[in-house]
């Protein structure tokens, strides 16, 4: 090789190095509450101060290590507080335990422990949503044509929405998932749903609502209904991270 063509060769080579790293560090600086997706116009309004707050929240407790299934669980902190392997109720799923300490984190109520124990309560929730009680305390129904992307642009405002399943059967479990904010795309909202954190048979902190109710037939998408409330902002201290369960 001439010295003409070593020249070429490793001008082709910093430039393709570097093009590789530029890429590498804008994608681990992307912000987490960013859907995968090519850039798009968002289908529910951009993400707010206070949506970046919410997204903090959520991220801050750790849900993929805490309120695990088959764990007898505090429900505010989702750690196991009994030893493991250990038998006996309220051990199945916590997805209403998270919802519910996820409410207690924005100063919102929702039904939750010692108000009703946590066998069944995601049901429970469902139901008390849209009694007097719940409404008294400032939930809001979400109902209609495009009650999904009304729910994600109520998240990306920092607000609290949820979608809850009510079981028929009084003996099987109904679920809940917290709406976590995300600029995704209108496509992607028709077919995955908003975006979401969840506690469950998997504990998600970021997925979608097409996924978080596989385990309840029926629910997706005609069985699940939408709830929100407002928060305020202005008496909520800034998250502290949750570490991780010790195992």
């Amino acid at each position: 090789m001439n010295s003409k063509s070593l020249v070429r060769s490793s001008i082709l080579f910093v430039t393709v190095v570097g093009a590789a790293l530029t890429f590498a560090g804008s994608a681990h600086h992307a912000p987490a509450v960013q859907a995968a997706h090519a850039p798009h116009e968002a289908c529910c309004g951009a993400i707010t101060p206070e949506g970046y707050r919410l997204a903090d929240v959520i991220d801050s407790m750790n849900v993929e290590q805490r309120w695990l299934s088959h764990d007898h669980v505090n429900w505010e902190t989702g750690e196991r507080d009994e030893p493991a392997g250990s038998v006996g109720h309220d051990r199945a799923t916590h997805c209403s335990a998270f919802a519910a300490a996820v409410g207690e984190r924005l100063k919102v109520y929702m039904l939750r422990p010692p108000d009703h124990p946590q066998t069944f309560l995601a049901s429970a929730q469902a139901e008390w949503f849209h009694d007097k009680d719940g409404v008294g305390d400032g939930w809001k129904p979400l109902d209609g044509p495009g009650h999904e992307q009304r729910a994600q642009e109520l998240a990306n405002q920092g607000n609290l929405a949820v979608i809850v399943y009510e079981s028929p059967d009084p003996h099987k479990p109904g679920h809940i998932a917290i709406v976590r904010p995300s600029e995704k795309s209108a496509d992607a909202l028709r077919t995955e749903g908003p975006q979401i954190a969840q506690a469950g048979a998997e504990n998600h902190n970021s997925s979608i609502a097409a996924l978080s109710f596989v385990h309840h037939p029926g629910a997706w998408p005609d069985g699940v209904r939408y709830y929100w409330h407002a928060v305020d902002w202005a008496s909520i201290p800034a998250p502290q991270p949750v570490p991780a369960q010790k195992q």
